[in-house]
């Protein structure tokens, strides 16, 4: 589904850590779209251009913001209608 709505590309940033390398508004994107669940953490480690440590999806509480728990609640409610966003 991430791929219908166009979060197939912000995915593949956030999995490889260029989400957190790039321009400012690409990491506040990123993170937006963690939060929301639409996107979710890689399953390994990564670090921002800063040295950051931006954990994996492991590593935290499940159902919270990066977690697979998180994104499959998300893509559920827009599956299912509750959550509406547009096709691109």
């Amino acid at each position: 589904m991430q791929k219908a709505y166009g979060y197939d590309r912000m995915q593949s940033l956030i999995d490889s850590g260029m989400a957190w390398s790039l321009e400012g508004s690409m990491g506040r994107a990123a993170m937006s779209a963690l939060e929301c669940g639409a996107c979710m953490l890689p399953k390994v480690i990564r670090y921002g251009a800063y040295g950051n440590r931006v954990p994996s999806r492991d590593q935290l509480k499940a159902g919270t913001k990066g977690t697979f728990q998180n994104a499959s609640k998300f893509w559920t409610g827009v599956n299912e209608g509750s959550i509406y966003i547009e096709e691109i």
